[in-house]
């Protein structure tokens, strides 16, 4: 399968349609799989978390979906290091903006396949994230994943969120997203 996108256009760029199309859904393992994901971070499980990322990994949350992260500011930019000391910080239970730590629930929708090869699928989704500290908010969008079958299981080397108040002021991400 090849990328569904134009060459030269991101995936997802804001307000355009990827495919004319239906396009097909992910295997049950692999939907499983980003639904574990999601609930680990939901439920601060933060060293699992961490521990289903791949050696190659990036995860990333732009301001705005076209820019280029090594020329533009994000509100995440983390390779493997970087995903590894965010856990770190967070398991210290030390986190002003986390005191009291936000209650989570994510729901993941609209799975898509963008590609698919012999050893990695990437999984476009909608979400919409219901956090509860003080106050009730929603953070939505949508987000890509990649994923690689390896002889150990699927682990993840990419995830891109694409939040749909990107560019606007947004409060703290002490959390994952």
């Amino acid at each position: 399968m090849t990328m569904i996108a134009a060459q030269d256009q991101p995936a997802y760029p804001r307000n355009q349609v990827a495919a004319p199309g239906p396009l097909p859904a992910p295997d049950a393992d692999v939907a499983a799989y980003l639904f574990y994901e999601a609930r680990l971070a939901d439920e601060g499980r933060y060293s699992e978390w961490e521990e289903l990322w791949e050696d190659d990994a990036l995860y990333w949350v732009p301001m705005h979906p076209d820019d280029d992260p090594k020329m533009k500011l994000s509100y995440i930019y983390d390779n493997r290091n970087r995903i590894k000391s965010r856990v770190a910080q967070l398991n210290t239970g030390n986190r002003h903006s986390q005191t009291p730590p936000s209650v989570m629930r994510r729901l993941l929708s609209n799975m898509e396949v963008l590609d698919a090869d012999e050893s990695t699928v990437t999984v476009a989704s909608n979400f919409a994230l219901f956090e509860y500290r003080y106050e009730q908010r929603v953070w939505a969008g949508r987000v890509v994943h990649k994923v690689r079958r390896t002889p150990e299981g699927l682990r993840l080397v990419n995830k891109t969120v694409h939040l749909v108040s990107a560019g606007g002021p947004v409060n703290t991400l002490a959390f994952l997203i």
